[in-house]
């Protein structure tokens, strides 16, 4: 019998593996095997939630939507890695908190600002309209590439992206790459029209 389905009675919960204590408690609810995963791993999620924000209330709150996620989602967890699923947890939790919060001027508050060319004709009007159609063409990115560039439109530097999205800073740049790739093929007809 494998270790994770022994007795309840076995090992206390500070000797035993994280794996191990996320499939017991997740099959028994117990709360002293989640306590223990808590008090393990605030300190590591916090941190990395700093790393995002730079500030603390927001890493915080995190935080702690990250603990409530891994609490509701424990019966999810399967093979592999804990600390690296719970890390994925906390940086979707960080880019959704990131989102709701962002300033009004992001690319999603201007397209709704930007008032409708009432003619087609005119630089001015021709410029509005490639800016919406570049708003809809990030939109359809895949996922990390449209996270990493809107991390990179914000400001964030490779080494910033990288921790906030759990990638590496090489495949970051890759991300990057492809998607300015990708939005240049695209644009390339609108781009020549306002040159």
């Amino acid at each position: 019998m494998p270790p994770s389905v022994m007795s309840v009675q076995g090992p206390r919960a500070e000797d035993r593996r994280d794996e191990d204590l996320i499939r017991l408690f997740a099959q028994t609810g117990d709360p002293d095997r989640f306590a223990e995963l808590f008090r393990r791993h605030r300190r590591r999620v916090f941190l990395a939630c700093y790393g995002f924000f730079q500030d603390t209330v927001a890493a915080e709150d995190c935080a702690q939507e990250t603990f409530v996620r891994v609490f509701e989602n424990a019966d999810r967890f399967r093979e592999g890695d804990f600390v690296g699923w719970v890390l994925r947890i906390a940086r979707n939790v960080c880019i959704d908190h990131w989102r709701r919060k962002r300033p009004e001027s992001s690319l999603e508050g201007q397209e709704r600002e930007l008032p409708v060319p009432t003619g087609t004709s005119g630089v001015g009007g021709g410029v509005h309209l490639t800016l919406m159609q570049l708003r809809k063409e990030i939109q359809a990115l895949p996922p990390q590439q449209q996270s990493c560039l809107e991390l990179k439109i914000e400001g964030y530097s490779y080494e910033e992206t990288a921790a906030a999205t759990g990638l590496t800073a090489e495949a970051v740049r890759s991300h990057l790459q492809n998607a300015r790739r990708t939005l240049r093929l695209r644009m390339k007809d609108m781009l020549a029209e306002i040159a």
